[in-house]
């Protein structure tokens, strides 16, 4: 069995000139027992991802037994006319889905991880209805979903607005060859924050695969919430 991830750069592996900015997929494989392929990329779109011949890349490689993580939406949100949350993006994530399923893998849907922009103590909510539609898009299909958004939302604000920083690519001058000025990233994880959401959907995908298990055998696979994050 291999884990295939689909996604935009908050996904995509860590590259050696941007170091130690890395999405939550270049560390998956510290967390979970069987190989990943990672094809994301930054800037994706469910458009682009398609256009760029990632996706067929990706499925061509799907064999049965096979789990198909796809995480959208960030890059999504900015082309409402192509992409809108229940136009153009769900259509696109609904065949990303359909595809998998024709091939005898497991789709799992993920809603997007938030961006860390605070309001006094609470995170604002960054990407509009793009959440809600993926979650109604799984209760649909009956696929699972890892709801990231969520997640990373509680994360954030368990920790708070100075510690949560720690988690994505802030940087002070000198601290990276990649940033010399420093940076303050409050969408991109730094490794840290990488590792933290991969230990989250590694977590969630065993619950997935022991629901799975223990159900009867259905085309569509059981629809599965994340588990709720530890206090």
């Amino acid at each position: 069995m291999t884990y295939h991830l689909a996604g935009d750069s908050t996904v995509a592996p860590m590259k050696p000139s941007e170091e130690p900015m890395s999405g939550w997929g270049h560390a998956l494989d510290a967390f979970v027992d069987a190989p990943v392929r990672n094809l994301a990329f930054g800037g994706a779109t469910t458009e682009t991802f398609i256009e760029s011949g990632s996706w067929g890349r990706l499925i061509d490689e799907v064999v049965p037994g096979d789990t198909v993580v796809i995480q959208f939406g960030h890059n999504d949100q900015k082309h409402p006319e192509l992409l809108a949350s229940r136009g153009g993006y769900i259509d696109r994530l609904r065949g990303f889905v359909t595809e998998t399923r024709e091939r005898g893998a497991t789709a799992v849907l993920c809603t997007s991880v938030e961006r860390r922009w605070f309001d006094g103590d609470h995170v604002v909510p960054s990407h509009g209805d793009y959440p809600n539609a993926v979650r109604d898009l799984a209760h649909e299909l009956d696929a699972p979903l890892i709801d990231l958004t969520v997640f990373t939302t509680w994360l954030y604000e368990d920790l708070g607005d100075a510690a949560s920083a720690l988690l994505l690519s802030h940087y002070a001058p000198g601290e990276t060859e990649a940033w010399p000025d420093g940076l303050a990233d409050d969408t991109h994880f730094r490794f840290e924050g990488a590792r933290r959401v991969a230990a989250f959907v590694a977590r969630s995908l065993r619950a997935i695969e022991r629901r799975d298990g223990d159900a009867p055998p259905r085309g569509a696979g059981a629809a599965v919430s994340a588990p709720a994050p530890a206090p």
